[in-house]
Formats: C-alpha cells, sequence, structure tokens
C-alpha cells in the first residue's frame, strides 16, 4: 500500500500537478485502498496544522520580506563592498558576502535569490557577464536556509519530533555555513584569477570598514536578537518570529524610512501564499505518514537498510545519493514533509547524532535547489536576469561540486555540525 500511496504522488508530480494536490489526492487513495473510513481524514489534518511552532514559519517569512521592503540589500552591500577592497573578483565577493547577511535574516533560498537577482546583476555583469554573475547569485541564495533563521530546517524539526528542536538545527547551520562562504569566496578569487577578471572597488581602508558596520549594526542585530534569544531560552522560536517582525518594522518605518505602510498587504499577500502551500503540503502529509506508519513501511525499510549495512557512515552516504536524486526532481519541502518521518528514526538506529542527520538532510536537499530539472533557485534567477539555463548551470557547477565536497566532509566529521549545538546544550 505504501508503495502504491508513493508512486501515485510521484507520478502525479511528474504530470506538473501542483504538490500539495498531489499529496492529497495521494493520501485519499492511501485510505480508498486501505479501506479506511474516510472521516478519519479532517481531523488528522487538522490535528497536523494546528500547531504553534508551525507560526514561525509564516512569520519568518514576513520578517524577510519586511526586511528586504525595508532597503537592508543597500546596507549590506555597502559593509561587504568596503570590507573585500580591491581583489580578484571583488564584485562577485561582495555577492556572496551579501547573501551571506541576508540568509541570517531571511532564511529562504527563493526570497535570497529575487533580492540578489534584482539589486546585484545589473552590476555583476558589466565586469563577469551574464553567465558568471547569475552563478555567483544562485551560490549565494543558496546560503539561505543553511545559516540561520532557516525554513528548511523549521520544517525538518518539526516532522521530526522531539528528537530535534529548531534552536539546535539553527546552531548546526552556523559552523558549515560559515565554511562554506569561505570555501565560495575562495572559488570566486580562483576563478577570477584563471579568467583574468579586472581588479574593482577601492582598497580595504579601516576606518571605512568601521563606519559601513556601524550603518550596518542595525541590520546584524536582528539575528542576533532573535536567533540569540531561541538559543538563549529567552522565548520560543514562534515567539522570536514575531520579535522579527516587529524589529523589521521597526527599522524598516524609523531607520531606513524605505518601508511604507502600502507595502504591508503585498508582504502578508506574499508570506501567506508561500506558507499555505506548505501547511497544505504538511496537512496532506500527516495522513500519507499515517498509512506508512499502520504498514509498518518505516521498520521494514529500516530492517532493509540494516540488511545492507550496519556501517553508520555508509547508511549516511546511501541516503546522500538517494537524496541527490530526490533533489533534483522533487521540490525541497515536499521531501522534507514525505520523507524526515521515515529516515529520522532509521538514523537514530544507527547511532547518528540527530542534529547531525538533520543538518545533512538539510543541506542534502538545499544543494538540490541549485541541480537540474527541479532546481527552485534555477528558476528564479533565470526569471529575473533572462539568462539561459545552459549557461546558468555551466557556471554554477563548480559552487555545486564544493558544496557536496563539504556535504561529504561533515558525513565523515559530525562535529563540523554538532560542535556549536552541544556545546550551548542542545
Amino acid at each position: 500500500m505504501s508503495l502504491l500511496v508513493i508512486f501515485l504522488f510521484l507520478l502525479l508530480a511528474a504530470f506538473g500537478m501542483p504538490l500539495a494536490f498531489s499529496l492529497g489526492v495521494s493520501a485519499l487513495g492511501g485510505l480508498i485502498l486501505a479501506g479506511f473510513d474516510l472521516s478519519v481524514l479532517p481531523p488528522r489534518i487538522m490535528n497536523s496544522v494546528n500547531s504553534f511552532p508551525l507560526m514561525s514559519i509564516p512569520l519568518f517569512m514576513v520578517t524577510g520580506e519586511l526586511m528586504l521592503k525595508a532597503g537592508i540589500m543597500d546596507r549590506l552591500v555597502d559593509f561587504a563592498n568596503a570590507f573585500v577592497g580591491r581583489v580578484r573578483g571583488g564584485l562577485a565577493q561582495v555577492a556572496l558576502l551579501s547573501g551571506a547577511g541576508l540568509a541570517s535574516v531571511s532564511g529562504a533560498a527563493v526570497a535570497d535569490a529575487s533580492a540578489l537577482s534584482a539589486t546585484l546583476v545589473p552590476s555583476l555583469k558589466k565586469q563577469y557577464g551574464l553567465g558568471f554573475s547569475t552563478g555567483i547569485v544562485a551560490a549565494a541564495a543558496n546560503l539561505g536556509p543553511i545559516i540561520p533563521p532557516s525554513g528548511a530546517m523549521i520544517v525538518y524539526a518539526f516532522m521530526a519530533g522531539s528528537t530535534v528542536s529548531v534552536g539546535g538545527m539553527f546552531m548546526a547551520g552556523v559552523v558549515p555555513g560559515l565554511i562554506l562562504v569561505t570555501i565560495l569566496m575562495f572559488l570566486c578569487w580562483l576563478i577570477a584569477y584563471l579568467r583574468d577578471y579586472p581588479l574593482v572597488g577601492e582598497k580595504a581602508n579601516l576606518a571605512n570598514v568601521f563606519r559601513q558596520l556601524r550603518r550596518s549594526l542595525v541590520v546584524f542585530m536582528m539575528p542576533v536578537v532573535v536567533i540569540g534569544g531561541i538559543v538563549g531560552g529567552v522565548f520560543t522560536p514562534t515567539e522570536g518570529a514575531a520579535v522579527g517582525v516587529v524589529y523589521s518594522l521597526l527599522l524598516g518605518f524609523f531607520v531606513t524610512r524605505k518601508l511604507r505602510i502600502s507595502d504591508l498587504p503585498g508582504v502578508l499577500l506574499q508570506a501567506a501564499k508561500t506558507s499555505a502551500i506548505v501547511g497544505a503540503m504538511i496537512a496532506y502529509a500527516s495522513t500519507v505518514t499515517f498509512l506508512f506508519t499502520i504498514d509498518l513501511l518505516p521498520m521494514k525499510l529500516a530492517n532493509m537498510m540494516h540488511g545492507i549495512t550496519d556501517n553508520p557512515h555508509i547508511f549516511l552516504v546511501l541516503v546522500a545519493l538517494m537524496l541527490i536524486v530526490v533533489g533534483m526532481f522533487l521540490e525541497s519541502n515536499a521531501a522534507y514533509i514525505m520523507l524526515v518521518p521515515l529516515f529520522h528514526p532509521i538514523a537514530i538506529t544507527y547511532g547518528i547524532d540527530p542534529l547531525h542527520f538533520g543538518f545533512l538532510f538539510v543541506f542534502n536537499l538545499v544543494i538540490g535547489m541549485l541541480t537540474p530539472p527541479v532546481g527552485v533557485v534555477l528558476f528564479v534567477v533565470c526569471g529575473i536576469t533572462g539568462v539561459k539555463m545552459g549557461e546558468l548551470v555551466r557556471e554554477s557547477w563548480p559552487f555545486i561540486a564544493a558544496m557536496y565536497v563539504l556535504l561529504v566532509v561533515c558525513i565523515f566529521v559530525p562535529s563540523i555540525a554538532t560542535w556549536l549545538p552541544r556545546s550551548l546544550g542542545y
């Protein structure tokens, strides 16, 4: 029965049906095949989304949209430009640092891709051409779900249950995120050197760096207040997201003064649409998960994996290979909702740290957002900049390869992801 439900979902998704619709039809078909009374469907759907922690998802989305409307990109770019100075690929380095700064307030790759494409690509392409410029922007946008706050990590923690906390997942992404930014910046320098791109920007000036830091400090304080409050136990992730909304409003109205009352309906509508899609998928997936449970699929899958190997590293490599394929064809939120309840319990039976497995799972699917044919970040960048998909993929592959290298290193060196959260008591 479980296999039929999975097949039906993949079939509908392959024919271009919306993922929430595909999950709903799959759940309904599974109940009919199992001979269950369909009246079990409404209460299960209601209970799955009637959750206080889930409120953090729309609130963080509103925060990200408000920060973009508040004009934080200008301040992030000015600070990054002052910090980088006159080096090879300097403008590309600025884009990456701006992406990292934007990731710390938005938590969503798609929103970051939209903002970075619209604001930075016109300047980048004058120096590097459209292909390399869009490749840089796509790689920078993909930092969004890795550096906290991260919407993907919130969804993962919710689907994994009590063994993983949102705060722990946030902290698991900090060190790998900083390492990834460093690797990507080195790659930018190397490509710029090999292609002999011109030097741009002014020499680094310490006084200018501090001046831009003071100007941008109010932006960087938002993740410090929100994430610090969550990690410190001052408030829950949902309360932290609400604090982020208030902070963004104050920043936009009274500091940058670029946010207008007329912007609020559009911000709320965009956040509502995205949240509704995620909520619908979670609602219908709860029924699919219920069918998997009564069909003993997690137990069967665990027995099958243990029959293949008892080595946790080999298990992680097998899951990573599977997620590479999944990430190429399935939207990441659907993958979290469908697969986390199956593989997270199995990882625990292998003795794998839940935060380690959670970070690897998220990181793997985040890379999938850059891989065709269903790389959502690629489509966003192509739609805004007009670059051809083939050219964008050709320029993005060094950054994708670097991300996979870091993923493999994190598989065999768990402390990269777990050291910080475990040091903080998670």
